[in-house]
């Protein structure tokens, strides 16, 4: 049977919703529809435009990751949620006003704190506290935020940048981001009342040391690692892909990003769906063969249809990639260390996250083709599937 939803679900998943539509569908997604106008006002590689992104995880994954889930566990995950919501907003709008490369870093630092303070982090324990046997449908739901958002902002940010240029474009996105999820987070209730009324009450916790020496632990971390660096470095690279190296317009460019997110919605659904119903281990492996499977289409790109193709495959698989991870956590280890399990695997998971893209940029700069990229992203894909199938199917002990 499923849970029967009460108001109070209800608004932990328009939480839920909203922070994921604005600091990762809006922020994470769209962003990168502006790195062709960085590359040509100022002249950088792709491998600098790229690199923003990836710096600032190196440094604020490490450093506030495990942080982050610490406090998210000790305190609950609201007031992490508001400060993130805010340096989220903060970063588009400095980016929108820089002028330099030192001024593009500091500002992807804060894009990188509003990311693991107000995004996927929070609302994961968040949804995990409130639901039990709806889990996946309700993680499903508020990953909605990320399709809808992804899917909406390369129309959104077309329409602004010809109307007022990029540069006023990305600060209207960042105001956008913080009106939207700022609200509904200052009111969200952090924890049922039966878990507020036991939290005075000794209980068994899993010995998250214990966690640490268990190869599940570390099956997970180099699934999700693999299966996030592949899907990350395409999805950074694929604009400039689009727009430079196959002279797509900034409409047609729009529009393939728009299938991939749009298609993100069916697989978040689909997943989150399918994730209530069989073993969520089979779930990963269906995704993460996706994902290897979707991105060899892209060295068919010039034939008639096939970046559809790729654009509908690559993403369903989008959908149901970091929506499968907490959902897969939570199994394994239960969810009272699930903050700090998700804050490790989500910095290793950002390193990755981080790296990938700068990579696949990085050959293709010195090659002149993708080709040697989408190969190195098909590979860590690959290893991320077998990974995953090593997993067990039920709670590690």
């Amino acid at each position: 049977m499923e849970e029967k939803l009460t108001k109070n679900q209800f608004q932990v998943a328009a939480t839920g919703f909203l922070s994921l539509f604005s600091l990762v569908g809006i922020m994470f997604y769209g962003l990168p529809f502006f790195y062709d106008f960085w590359l040509t006002d100022f002249g950088w590689t792709r491998a600098q435009v790229t690199s923003g992104n990836a710096l600032a995880k190196l440094i604020i994954g490490p450093l506030f990751g495990f942080l982050a889930g610490w406090v998210i566990d000790r305190f609950g995950p609201r007031r992490l949620m508001l400060a993130g919501i805010v340096m989220g907003g903060i970063a588009l709008i400095g980016l929108s006003r820089m002028t330099s490369l030192w001024q593009f870093y500091l500002f992807y630092l804060f894009n990188a704190l509003g990311y693991m303070c107000g995004g996927p982090l929070p609302n994961q324990v968040l949804v995990s506290r409130w639901f039990n046997k709806s889990r996946g449908k309700a993680m499903g739901i508020i990953y909605l935020g990320i399709g809808i958002g992804g899917m909406l902002v390369p129309q959104i940010a077309r329409g602004l940048t010809s109307s007022f240029g990029w540069r006023d474009a990305l600060m209207i996105l960042g105001i956008l981001m913080i009106a939207v999820a700022f609200p509904m987070a200052w009111f969200v209730k952090e924890n049922p009342e039966h878990q507020i009324q036991k939290a005075s009450q000794p209980e068994p916790t899993p010995e998250f040391a214990h966690i640490l020496k268990s190869w599940p632990f570390y099956l997970l971390v180099v699934g999700s690692m693999c299966s996030i660096g592949a899907v990350a470095g395409t999805s950074q690279n694929i604009k400039l892909f689009l727009s430079i190296d196959l002279q797509y317009s900034q409409q047609q460019a729009a529009n393939v990003l728009s299938i991939v997110l749009a298609s993100s919605i069916v697989g978040r659904l689909l997943m989150g769906w399918l994730a209530d119903r069989i073993q969520k281990k089979y779930v990963m492996i269906l995704i993460y063969s996706l994902v290897a499977l979707s991105i060899p289409l892209l060295y068919f790109a010039t034939t008639p249809g096939i970046i559809y193709l790729f654009a509908f495959i690559f993403g369903i698989a989008l959908g149901g990639d970091y929506m499968i991870i907490p959902l897969m956590a939570a199994e394994l280890f239960g969810v009272k260390v699930l903050g700090r399990v998700m804050g490790l695997v989500i910095t290793v998971d950002g390193v990755a996250e981080a790296l990938a893209p700068m990579l696949a940029a990085k050959l293709r700069d010195s090659t002149g083709s993708y080709a040697n990229g989408f190969a190195a992203l098909i590979i860590l894909a690959l290893i991320g599937t077998v990974a995953v199938t090593l997993l067990p199917r039920k709670k590690a002990t």
